[in-house]
């Protein structure tokens, strides 16, 4: 089956636990994302208070998605000012064209991978969709839910940025100071991060996922650096594009056992050692409902990602 329609492998086997909305800090609010059994996930998004307006960080995929930062809009009687993608996989900008719509002034933040991901991997999954949509056996829900993907990728620009960020720094947004930063060839060829000093609130996009790091057009080495540069950051709590926020103990465990799975996967080691080491380093912070996810995203990632095509990671990782 195509990797990037089921992009995380155990999506269409498993779901995964769901965290509730929660204000974080004073006039910082979580909307979490899912993983849900039979569909592409959302990805979490932050949404800060700006003066007269909100600072949205990742817009989700699904439109039930979106319906939740809008509603949230209202809720707070404070229009959207600000969009920032961390990156441009569609379950964090997939509703960008949606709340542009609902608020034509908001400006959307972030790097500029997400045109050449258009125009290269974005456009391959486009058209392994396409023959799959045409077997006339195919699933009737899949084909609904491929189609949803279809008309994410067709947004095109709709999904891009206003402002493109090319650096790391301090900006004033909707009257709300933060830290940018910007790693590149990570994640993705270009991962925002975003820190609110006043709360002490960090939000990393999938530089940081749970049950397990996600690898499908990683670097995995200069994600490696990527993370010693959060740690630099004096956040009090880090939300990860996926699962629930971490402390700064925490985080220093999901780094730790993020090093010893790629020294792992670099080894000779067998495959399910390598599993076997994240599930124990990480063991705190993966909820028992999810190991079947985490052990099945582990069995593929080690053979396609850490011990996958040498050629394709070094094009990952920018030559």
């Amino acid at each position: 089956m195509l990797r990037r329609i089921v992009s995380y492998l155990a999506l269409v086997l498993f779901a995964t636990t769901a965290a509730a909305a929660d204000d974080l800090a004073p006039g910082v609010r979580l909307l979490p994302g899912r993983f849900v059994a039979g569909e592409q996930p959302d990805g979490n998004t932050v949404v800060f208070d700006g003066a007269g307006g909100l600072i949205v960080f990742d817009t989700g995929r699904h439109a039930a998605h979106t319906d939740a930062i809008i509603d949230y809009a209202h809720a707070r009687d404070l229009p959207i000012a600000a969009i920032f993608n961390s990156h441009w996989h569609l379950d964090h900008v997939g509703g960008n064209a949606r709340l542009r719509k609902a608020y034509p002034d908001a400006r959307v933040h972030a790097s500029g991978a997400i045109e050449q991901a258009m125009h290269g991997f974005l456009a391959k999954y486009r058209a392994q969709i396409e023959p799959i949509l045409a077997k006339p056996d195919a699933d009737p829900a899949q084909k609904a839910a491929l189609r949803e993907e279809l008309a994410l990728i067709d947004a095109g620009p709709a999904l891009y940025p206003d402002e493109r960020i090319e650096r790391a720094g301090v900006q004033a947004i909707a009257g709300r100071r933060v830290q940018v930063g910007l790693e590149t060839r990570a994640v993705t060829a270009g991962d925002v991060w975003l820190f609110d000093p006043a709360t002490r609130t960090l939000a990393a996009g999938d530089l940081v996922t749970l049950p397990a790091p996600l690898f499908d057009t990683a670097c995995p080495v200069r994600w490696q650096a990527a993370l010693g540069h959060l740690a630099k950051v004096d956040f009090e709590r880090l939300v990860p594009g996926h699962g629930a926020p971490l402390t700064r103990a925490q985080f220093a465990t999901w780094r730790t056992a993020f090093d010893h799975l790629l020294a792992c996967g670099a080894s000779k080691a067998a495959k399910d050692a390598c599993i076997d080491g994240w599930m124990r380093d990480a063991q705190s912070l993966v909820p028992v409902a999810d190991e079947k996810l985490a052990r099945g995203l582990l069995d593929y990632y080690v053979d396609n990602s850490l011990r996958g095509d040498a050629k394709k990671t070094r094009d990952l990782c920018g030559g």
